[in-house]
């Protein structure tokens, strides 16, 4: 296989969903609370129960929340690996050879609010991965890579899709 061939592994990889995953614990007003206090998030839908359910229907977490769910603990019973967010990122990197990745746009799109006691599930989706590409940096691939944020009911709560910059820097 030359660099500029894609590996049939990772063209077959696109479209699928990789590592889903369940949070380890439900939404809940002590976590939304304590981050809406952090940054002085004085809204009402977040602190009073009757303006939500006036507004909302119910309480709900401010959407720029949608992460912090799926989240895991740094440690917990009976757990023997750490769980790396984005691992398909990681996965990417060194399967095509290249020793730095970055990140270079990020997108939030919501569908459904999260509402208290929502258990939700993620699950990384290879959405594309690009030719080879001259850039500033060196030479590389760009690839998008989607979180689907789905509750209970497996419902879609909301994306995050990332659009990253694997390299390999040429030699001075």
């Amino acid at each position: 296989m030359s660099q500029a061939e894609l590996p049939e592994d990772i063209r077959d990889a696109i479209g699928r969903v990789h590592y889903r995953q369940q949070s380890d614990f439900s939404v809940e007003s002590g976590y939304l609370q304590t981050l809406c206090a952090a940054v002085q998030n004085g809204n009402p839908l977040y602190w009073d129960g009757a303006t939500a359910d006036d507004v909302t229907g119910g309480p709900t977490a401010p959407l720029s929340m949608l992460s912090v769910w799926l989240r895991p603990h740094f440690w917990a019973p009976g757990r023997s690996a750490s769980v790396k967010p984005l691992q398909l990122h990681f996965d990417l990197k060194e399967r095509l050879g290249y020793p730095t990745a970055i990140v270079t746009g990020n997108e939030l799109v919501f569908h459904e609010p999260l509402r208290l006691g929502d258990r939700l599930s993620v699950g990384q989706v290879l959405k594309s991965v690009s030719g080879l590409k001259q850039t500033k940096l060196g030479v590389g691939r760009f690839w998008v890579i989607e979180m689907q944020y789905r509750n209970q009911r497996e419902e879609l709560v909301g994306t995050d899709t990332y659009t990253c910059l694997g390299y390999r820097r040429e030699a001075p």
